[in-house]
């Protein structure tokens, strides 16, 4: 175990981190280039509609035409491409389906953009189901039913992190391809409201789908500067559930963290998402919002590396966990 090399192993990896909020300030690109990263998802939907969706969506592709640094991943053998070409893949993800509308045919629309993963709510109910902090567990509405549907016959992703317990468990239930959790960690190691059962966690997994670890402290531990290690405590936790094929990073670094913006900053940030009724203060406490302690932004994300492998995890495993797991699930929903 000690003769590994965990450059070597983290530059040879492919490496995703598949949701970054934060990468919509396409200033902070450098730092996931910088970290190692293959690929990265920027949050490219959440609570807009399709017009100013699409206007999010053209933006990027824009970006993405002029910039050497950048390619969008719509298929699974782009991410080996991407890595080849030392250029950072981008993979188009929504944070919630208020973009859909109530039309199906916008799914087809956002995948023929290279939209690649759909989350189905953001804490609270809208038209396709619950959120987690919702008062209500209703479960999957007929509409939403739909939706899953659609979303396998275009082969996007079927998220179901920020969404409610019941909810989560019909979707798993109802779709034909790989359901994941992008960015959940695991309630029986911090016990929030955004964090998922084992129950979950294993139904995820029975489908082919895996979890995102989340670097979002109240997720992590009860501290508000949790350590390395307690981050991947919630790695070793779902890798005993399910094993290392379930397993994968979805960090969900964000524009109001520290060190990105200051403390005032952050703090009218955090208020107007209170005021919007997308947070709670039980799930999430005011800011400074630290992420662990030696990933506190993806420009160290190698140092993930080298505690997994002082962990004792292996490389194969390793590089299951930093990306390949990803690799497989988009695999077997977008193909190769």
């Amino acid at each position: 175990m000690g003769t590994i090399d965990d450059k070597r192993l983290h530059d040879e990896a492919i490496v995703i981190d598949a949701v970054c909020p934060l990468m919509m300030d396409r200033q902070y690109i450098d730092w996931w280039i910088e970290g190692g990263v293959t690929a990265a998802g920027p949050t490219v939907g959440a609570f807009q509609r399709a017009g100013p969706t699409l206007r999010v969506l053209g933006d990027w592709l824009r970006a993405i035409e002029r910039d050497p640094r950048l390619v969008l991943v719509r298929r699974a053998a782009d991410f080996a491409a991407a890595k080849a070409a030392r250029r950072l893949g981008v993979v188009f993800h929504f944070q919630g389906t208020e973009p859909i509308e109530d039309d199906l045919n916008l799914i087809d629309a956002y995948k023929a953009l290279g939209v690649g993963m759909i989350q189905l709510a953001y804490n609270v109910k809208n038209r396709v189901g619950d959120g987690c902090e919702e008062r209500t567990d209703a479960g999957l509405s007929t509409f939403g039913l739909q939706v899953i549907e659609r979303l396998n016959e275009a082969r996007i992703v079927v998220d179901c992190s920020h969404t409610g317990y019941r909810t989560t468990m019909d979707a798993i239930e109802a779709s034909s391809r790989p359901v994941v959790f992008s960015h959940s960690n695991a309630k029986a190691v911090r016990d929030s409201p955004r964090n998922i059962t084992d129950e979950q966690i294993r139904a995820a997994a029975a489908t082919g789908g895996l979890i995102g670890i989340v670097g979002f402290p109240p997720f992590v531990s009860a501290s508000p500067r949790p350590t390395l290690d307690e981050f991947v405590d919630h790695i070793d936790h779902v890798v005993g559930l399910v094993g290392d094929d379930h397993v994968g990073l979805g960090l969900d670094y964000y524009k109001g963290q520290a060190p990105v913006v200051s403390d005032e900053e952050s703090m009218r940030m955090y208020e107007g998402r209170i005021a919007a009724g997308d947070w709670r203060p039980e799930s999430y406490p005011p800011p400074p919002h630290h992420f662990p302690d030696g990933i506190a932004t993806p420009r160290t994300l190698r140092n993930l590396t080298r505690r997994l492998l002082e962990r004792g995890y292996g490389e194969e495993a390793m590089k299951k966990i930093l990306g390949g797991n990803w690799v497989r699930v988009f695999r077997e929903v977008w193909g190769e």
